[in-house]
């Protein structure tokens, strides 16, 4: 169980996992709000800073300086992690906003529902053309109105799966696609056969 660090010294894992529990069992958890020392045992271990005597006027200076130097960084990164959870969120909630829908808007779908299109996934796009919602069900559902190609498929999608639509400067439609109708295919092939 003993390996070398980078540095050449030798650590025994062994003699580690004593401070390594007592860290674990005296450091507060995010979603109880109390130590696992607490929670699984009723206390919490005792640390080296409660053997010291409350009544001594003096303690040892070095003593003193680590207590402080401890306390210090200990606040410091509660600090840190409390600005970056901030962060967090706040990235979060900026790139995860639901866009407001309203109907006869025209809005993109995922091609995650229409599974049986063929063609290679890579040269298509992530949406497939755009459709007019007709109505607004619940705060996550919309009903499109789907063209006679996809008539047979169910029209209400989750919001998750709908991207609102805008055109281009340039009048052609982004990240699209296009999709020509079967009958239209089948003549061509037909006709390049012959």
């Amino acid at each position: 169980m003993e390996y070398k660090d980078h540095e050449g010294y030798t650590n025994d894992q062994v003699t580690l996992l004593p401070e390594v529990n007592l860290a674990y069992n005296t450091s507060v958890h995010s979603v109880t709000g109390k130590t696992p020392g607490i929670i699984e045992k009723g206390w919490n271990p005792p640390l080296p800073v409660d053997y010291l005597k409350k009544i001594l006027l003096s303690i040892h200076h070095t003593a003193k300086g680590f207590q402080t130097m401890w306390k210090t960084e200990f606040e410091n990164v509660e600090k840190y992690i409390a600005e970056a959870k901030l962060w967090n969120k706040q990235r979060y909630d900026k790139s995860h906003q639901d866009p407001d829908f309203k109907e006869v808007d025209q809005v993109l779908i995922s091609k995650l529902n229409f599974k049986l299109l063929k063609g290679a996934d890579k040269m298509r796009g992530s949406f497939v053309r755009s459709f007019t919602i007709i109505r607004l069900l619940r705060k996550n559902l919309v009903e499109v109105r789907l063209a006679e190609r996809f008539s047979r498929k169910h029209p209400v999608f989750p919001k998750s799966l709908v991207k609102p639509y805008h055109q281009t400067d340039d009048g052609k439609r982004c990240n699209m696609i296009i999709l020509s109708p079967m009958k239209n295919s089948l003549k061509k092939m037909i006709h390049l056969d012959q």
